[in-house]
């Protein structure tokens, strides 16, 4: 990807130009605003890096005329300057991406490379064609259902409404939320989860909130919660039917006031978060037998979205099931495996009760076992009409991490441990690559 570094001081721009040749990309420099402004007339850069304190032209002022002249571009700011956290709000405002500060250690040129890589894809999806956007989206199909699925985020995306997606397990409601975010004017900024489902009663409050350290006994430090660390940006709410009444009480106080208190903290702090929901359940129904809030589901329900379940696309299934079949074998290192035609007929006669995270675990699994040059109808047909006992499952997941560290192992060592060409070999992006290393235990060489 093309970069521009902005910066006056010629040790910043020469390390930084070292080390982003270094991940593969290509680097143009400039010391001052006028200078950056005037390559990017003549150039497209994917992602900006720009300092502060600059002389002439500040960097925030530059990064106003930036995105007027290219408003596509992702840009990320950079500076030593103190009282860094009035500087980051500037800049959030004013449209910047990110922010990093200087000194830049390892552990924040490790930051600023990912960022980088985050940056970029969402400058990519600003200049997509429509075809270019569904791919760049992640969202995978060509059946009506997809294309007015595509439909609605797009005019979804661009308003500050909340939104509400509804579909079942697996159907994909985090790739619509993401795709929202990052259509949307809040896409320089950060995109939290909260996984509804998954949190215990006693900790609702605390990770939605914050709490100051001594709050209760196992907090020793203060701790931003998810509604805080989403300001400027999007929370998704995963599974928002599961919240406890009294959690979703206090929900609902924070979207209707737009300030929340630190748990154990007197200090009011105002936040400005597009909420985005999701739920497998009916909600409506919840409401009717008093489960859930009906003032909070009307809070919620501004925009809603559903997600057709994959055997309402049918015509998406032996598709998707090639990209994802190919998807594994590079990942594995694995010669290419064909479907065979009845093994395609018989995936889109089955009624994928776990939709598009079966199919995947599915294809998973056969690139892993099968052996041969394709997969056919009698190698899937045991699967998909056994589930196999628990024990078996765990072994499966067992031989297929084993398998998927070594492939990971081995894509690092054919790129002499260059992470951004190995994450490219393995077909996945870098912050990905990094999650897996530290599953694995894999430690970066050199």
């Amino acid at each position: 990807m093309d970069v521009l570094v902005v910066d006056d001081a010629d040790d910043i721009r020469l390390m930084l130009g070292q080390v982003l040749r270094k991940e593969g990309h290509t680097v143009a420099e400039a010391g001052s605003s006028e200078q950056a402004l005037e390559q990017l007339e003549q150039r497209r850069f994917d992602v900006v890096l720009l300092d502060i304190n600059l002389p002439g032209m500040s960097g925030l002022d530059a990064l106003v005329q930036i995105h007027e002249l290219s408003p596509e571009t992702a840009v990320i700011m950079i500076t030593g300057e103190d009282h860094s956290t009035h500087l980051a709000l500037l800049a959030g405002r004013r449209g910047a991406y990110d922010f990093v500060t200087k000194p830049l250690s390892p552990v924040q040129i490790e930051y600023l490379l990912d960022a980088i890589d985050r940056a970029a894809r969402i400058t990519h999806v600003r200049r997509a064609t429509p075809a270019e956007e569904k791919d760049s989206l992640g969202i995978l199909g060509d059946s009506p259902p997809v294309h007015a699925l595509l439909e609605q985020i797009r005019k979804i995306a661009p308003s500050q409404g909340r939104v509400l997606i509804s579909g079942e397990n697996g159907s994909g409601k985090e790739l619509v939320a993401h795709a929202i975010h990052a259509l949307s004017k809040r896409a320089s900024g950060p995109f939290i989860k909260l996984n509804c489902a998954a949190l215990p009663r006693d900790l609702v409050e605390s990770e939605l909130f914050g709490h100051e350290r001594g709050a209760f006994t196992t907090a020793v430090q203060s701790r931003k919660g998810r509604i805080e660390l989403a300001d400027h940006g999007t929370l998704f709410l995963d599974e928002v039917g599961d919240l406890a009444l009294e959690a979703q009480a206090k929900l609902l106080r924070a979207i209707e006031s737009g300030e929340i208190e630190r748990v154990g903290g007197s200090r009011t702090i105002t936040f400005d978060v597009r909420f985005i929901a999701a739920t497998n359940k009916d909600l409506a129904a919840r409401v009717a037998s008093e489960e859930f809030r009906e003032d909070l589901y009307f809070r919620l329900n501004v925009l809603p979205i559903r997600v057709p379940p994959l055997r309402e696309r049918r015509g998406d299934i032996v598709p998707l099931a090639k990209h994802f079949l190919s998807e594994v074998c590079t990942a594995e290192g694995r010669p290419a495996l064909a479907l065979s035609e009845g093994a395609g007929e018989l995936l889109t006669r089955y009624a994928w009760p776990g939709n598009v995270r079966e199919l995947r675990n599915l294809m998973e699994r056969a690139a892993v076992l099968v052996q041969g040059p394709e997969v056919t109808a009698e190698d899937l047909l045991v699967w998909l009409e056994t589930g196999g006992s628990r024990e078996e499952s765990a072994g499966l997941r067992g031989e297929i991490e084993r398998r998927e560290a070594e492939a990971v192992r081995r894509a690092l060592d054919s790129a002499h441990w260059n992470v951004t060409q190995a994450a490219s070999a393995l077909g996945i992006d870098r912050t990905n690559l990094h999650r897996k290393m530290r599953k694995y235990g894999i430690e970066r060489r050199g």
